[in-house]
């Protein structure tokens, strides 16, 4: 049997790499041990919960008040580490994290092969989104096999001098994440802490908007126009519910909490488990977010996004017509929002448009590829 190392640090990794977790330790041939550096402590542990899945080891990297640089230093030793203590046959990374690029460095350093999940995403502007476009550039010239979700991320590796054969269109396994899900959402709807209980569960009465925020690279004045945009839209949408999952990072909740606080109908809550957060994107009408993972969930349950980002690494979702660029313009936020919430032709034409990031069985293609890997 191959050992398989899986290495990640954040929730949007979790929730990406536990459904493969899960089918490797439904194989005979291969066996998953987990490794967390606990980049996201929180937040990693609510999605950890949510699958079910359990570390085999836990690094336990961040400090507060930490530099990239600290803790790519760290991560890269304590990976090390524990590379040679365990000795993998395969180390596997998922995205664009300090985590990713840190486990691959180390790896390579010990010549163990690399996995790479959601391979081939660019910006083509290594200063957006910040550091992970960096990271995942750096990780692909890295990695012995990239699994890319898309055409278009396999013609990106392609012109960087990735090798045809080294390449695997997967689909992205946050679908097949979301499946599971929403089968369990389904058999039995989570609590979401810090909303009354008729929001979700009463008659929808309400209109609700989804609303999350965490970029680096909003971090100051982006961010304030962002809370500036929401108030606005509270205030002219007052039969309207918006909804803010706020992240723990100090940047985000300071002006969070200091221009929408008290609004009546905006709720400010805290990070949700990933079961609850499939539950709000389910019951919401649109998303306002600039996070990745939720330009590729949304579109499977029908959600139009807005993306609160000058570029995306997703130009999938933006051509099928289910994403669009909104940027962190204060005005242009409050126009687009405005549209979707009045305008229903707009609002269909986004809510039915088909997503373009798999099927759901994007894990049984990564191990296909692994065990081709192997037996060569």
């Amino acid at each position: 049997m191959k050992k398989i190392s899986i290495i990640f640090g954040t929730r949007p990794e979790a929730i990406k790499l536990c459904p493969l977790v899960l089918a490797l330790g439904k194989h005979s041939d291969l066996i998953p041990h987990v490794c967390v550096t606990g980049q996201h402590r929180q937040m990693l542990t609510q999605a950890l919960d949510d699958f079910g899945v359990v570390p085999d080891v836990d690094l336990s990297l961040m400090e507060p008040n930490q530099t990239l640089a600290g803790l790519t230093s760290r991560a890269i030793v304590k990976i090390d580490s524990y590379l040679r203590k365990h000795q993998p046959d395969m180390v596997i990374v998922q995205g664009d994290t300090t985590t990713v690029f840190s486990a691959a460095m180390a790896a390579f350093y010990q010549q163990i092969p690399v996995g790479h999940l959601e391979a081939g995403l660019r910006t083509w502007n290594k200063l957006s989104p910040f550091p992970e476009e960096i990271n995942r550039v750096l990780t692909s010239h890295i990695a012995d096999l990239h699994f890319a979700p898309t055409q278009i991320s396999r013609n990106n590796l392609l012109k960087e001098g990735v090798s045809d054969n080294k390449i695997f269109i997967t689909g992205n396994t946050v679908i097949d994440a979301l499946h599971i899900a929403v089968d369990k959402v389904e058999k039995k709807a989570p609590l979401v802490d810090g909303l009354p209980e008729h929001i979700m569960n009463g008659p929808l009465q309400k209109t609700l908007v989804l609303i999350t925020g965490h970029r680096r690279e909003n971090h100051g004045q982006s961010f304030i126009d962002i809370c500036s945009a929401i108030s606005t839209l509270a205030k002219k949408f007052h039969e309207t519910i918006f909804v803010y999952p706020v992240h723990l990072n100090p940047n985000v909740r300071e002006p969070v909490f200091r221009l929408l606080n008290g609004i009546d109908n905006v709720y400010l809550i805290e990070p949700q488990s990933y079961l609850s957060f499939i539950a709000l994107m389910n019951r919401a009408k649109l998303i306002l977010t600039d996070s990745g993972g939720v330009q590729e969930e949304a579109p499977s349950l029908g959600k139009p996004v807005l993306v609160m980002r000058g570029t995306t690494e997703r130009p999938e979702a933006v051509n099928a017509g289910t994403v669009k660029l909104v940027g962190t313009d204060r005005r242009d936020i409050i126009d687009n929002v405005s549209l979707l919430l009045s305008d229903k032709k707009v609002y269909n034409s986004m809510a039915n448009a088909i997503n373009p990031y798999g099927d759901g069985k994007a894990c049984d293609r990564i191990l296909t590829a692994c065990l081709s890997f192997f037996n060569t």
